[in-house]
């Protein structure tokens, strides 16, 4: 049997890396997937095909998720089409870098609203269903830069951060009608962001590395697959890093 056969999983911001893979590694392993994306209709519907390929039920909602009302929406629109929601993977989230001394107002807020109001909104939708049902397990998209900080990220540090402190109330919070609440907390991962970087830059992060590569997406697909499924039953309010022994 497949880890999450017979489960629906919603993942956000998944029409390209590591919510990509993702939603492949939850097809893959049987799950029913709804996901969302905030741009390109024809990316959409590509990823909705290559999902539906595993045998599963696939579809792409275009939402944003940092849109309080829309978060709502959604939940109720993945509810009608898929009946139940058994897991959510919280992983919308931007980039607005810049030292603090150059950071603009607008830059940090619209960081804070992406990566961290998102996660509020699609967690409080979904819990109701979740409450009723009696089950549940939330993944939250977090950061090594919101375990550690990092010079020039501190929206993205802040908005990380906060993403932990928030996984870990709600976990207490719901804990007792056995929904989980955990975060995964991803070092250097090589995606096609990363692709455009000096390659003698990518070579010194991963240098400095323990186990002496940048991370794949699929490291971190792997863990949102144990964390959806019932193998992680007795594990709530973690964080788990995905850092190749970075931070250790």
């Amino acid at each position: 049997m497949k880890l999450l056969e017979g489960k629906t999983a919603l993942i956000t911001g998944a029409s390209r890396g590591i919510g990509r893979a993702v939603a492949l590694k939850f097809a893959e392993n049987g799950a029913n997937v709804a996901f969302t994306f905030l741009s390109s209709i024809e990316k959409g519907k590509a990823l909705e095909a290559e999902l539906a390929a595993f045998g599963i039920k696939a579809k792409g909602y275009q939402s944003d998720a940092a849109d309080f009302k829309a978060a709502d929406e959604l939940i109720n629109a993945v509810l009608a089409d898929f009946t139940t929601i058994d897991a959510v993977v919280n992983n919308a989230g931007i980039t607005r870098d810049g030292l603090l001394m150059r950071m603009s107002e607008e830059n940090f807020d619209e960081v804070v609203r992406t990566n961290l109001k998102s996660v509020f909104n699609i967690t409080k939708a979904v819990q109701r269903p979740m409450l009723k049902q009696r089950s549940g397990s939330i993944i939250n998209m977090s950061s090594v830069v919101g375990v550690k900080g990092n010079a020039g990220q501190a929206n993205y540090a802040a908005s990380k951060a906060g993403i932990l402190g928030f996984s870990k109330s709600v976990a207490l919070e719901l804990g007792s009608r056995n929904i989980r609440c955990n975060s995964i907390a991803p070092g250097f991962i090589e995606t096609e962001m990363t692709d455009v970087l000096d390659a003698k830059t990518v070579q010194g992060w991963r240098d400095a590395i323990p186990l002496k590569r940048g991370g794949h997406v699929n490291d971190v697909a792997n863990l949102a697959v144990f964390l959806a499924s019932d193998m992680s039953a007795y594990i709530t309010g973690q964080t788990i890093n995905v850092c190749g022994g970075m931070l250790t």
